[in-house]
């Protein structure tokens, strides 16, 4: 959620006049996460997050913006869109509902379970949305820029890519429970009020893939220590939170280690992309690709996968 477009008072206000939301009192630019441009809009009548399609075109917005209205409709905590898309400042632009809470940065133990039990929520509320999109960062997507990268990157980085690259591609994930994923779950996508969790935000790369994917992200974001490895205490609250409502198969145990490395893979490869080749905006946040690398390293030598 950067700032690419510049959005202002007179540009927005016929947009608000159309959703009957009030008239305009404040309108800020959010800084954190990398692909769209969002704003906070506050009017007289609430509180709402703008966003700008940087990236997707108008027709491909309806399987997100129906998906959030489909989790909503069942009780998961998400954002209601707001009226439909439409143009503005030549691109596509949604109004979605402002949830209650904050960002943790140090989440708990108990934040971590909440956030599983909200995961498998999703997961199974999301069973008969009828929509489909592959996963257009998947396996296909790391290998082609992973390719396109080694030229760019120091000689250690290649190597370790394309190994984990060769890891991937010796295991397949087919055989595993698939849905509807948020697939960018990380503690920026979700809004915490204290040891409840407020909502999930940001499902512009939702899509079909294996359920276990969508855990791993969150895992690799919500519970590692300073220095990369797993906190195993909030680990296990949050596996135990998800398996609450939807307990693991035995092949999702089995995969377990190998798609945290796979989750990991997937943001080391997208941020080092960002960091190379930079997208231009006022309010840009370019993440370090290192982190994930790190991550990775720990994944290889772990004994101990939690499950």
């Amino acid at each position: 959620m950067s700032v690419f477009t510049v959005v202002t008072p007179d540009d927005l206000a016929p947009f608000l006049q159309l959703r009957a939301v009030g008239d305009l009192l404040e309108l800020k630019g959010i800084s954190a996460g990398v692909t769209n441009t969002n704003y906070f809009v506050t009017t007289t009548q609430g509180r709402y997050v703008l966003t700008l399609f940087e990236t997707l075109r108008a027709d491909e917005l309806p399987f997100y913006v129906d998906l959030m209205s489909h989790l909503a409709h069942r009780g998961v905590a998400v954002a209601r869109p707001i009226g439909a898309v439409e143009t503005l400042c030549g691109k596509p632009a949604l109004l979605a509902e402002r949830l209650s809470g904050t960002v943790v940065e140090q989440p708990s133990p108990q934040q971590c379970h909440a956030v599983g039990v909200m995961l498998a929520r999703m997961h199974l509320a999301a069973a008969d949305y009828p929509a489909r999109m592959p996963n257009p960062r998947g396996p296909a997507w790391w290998t082609r820029t992973v390719r396109a990268l080694l030229p760019q990157v120091s000689a250690e980085e290649a190597e370790m890519l394309r190994a984990e690259v060769a890891l991937q591609q010796a295991h397949r994930f087919d055989d595993l429970p698939a849905g509807v994923v948020h697939a960018d779950l990380f503690r920026d996508n979700v809004l915490m009020d204290g040891e409840r969790v407020g909502g999930f935000i940001d499902f512009f790369y939702a899509c079909n893939d294996a359920l276990l994917f969508d855990l791993a992200i969150a895992v690799n974001d919500w519970c590692p220590l300073p220095d990369g490895d797993i906190d195993a205490g909030r680990v296990r609250a949050m596996l135990a939170g998800y398996q609450s409502i939807r307990a693991l198969t035995a092949q999702e145990k089995n995969d377990w280690p190998v798609m945290l490395r796979a989750a990991a893979l997937r943001f080391w490869v997208s941020r080092l992309l960002d960091y190379h080749r930079p997208s231009e905006g006022e309010m840009v946040l370019v993440k370090d690709p290192d982190w994930f690398r790190l991550i990775i390293a720990h994944h290889a030598q772990r004994e101990d996968f939690w499950l």
